[in-house]
């Protein structure tokens, strides 16, 4: 089990970015919640079997059909005690 934080840079804002990954986590099994930042960033955390959360990294490259993701910075974060994927307030 990991947990990775990602931070999705581009037009990630206002084209259901934050659904289709509510939708793709939960089809992979994998816990954790998304946001959008004030920044016009989008935030997640996801965790889950490597192979998962690799799977859901690859994934978010594309994003949604109106989304245009220009990078994403992925950091290792703490596996917690999460079950579920949610989507969350923005901050």
């Amino acid at each position: 089990m990991i947990a990775r934080r990602l931070e999705i840079h581009g037009r990630v804002q206002g084209v259901f970015y934050r659904d289709w990954t509510v939708k793709s986590a939960r089809e992979l099994g994998l816990a954790g919640w998304v946001r959008n930042r004030l920044d016009g960033t989008v935030e997640a955390v996801v965790q889950g079997e490597a192979d998962a959360v690799e799977r859901m990294i690859a994934l978010a490259q594309n994003g949604p059909p109106a989304a245009n993701v220009d990078r994403i910075d992925v950091a290792e974060t703490t596996v917690g005690a999460i079950t579920g994927f949610e989507k969350r307030s923005t901050r």
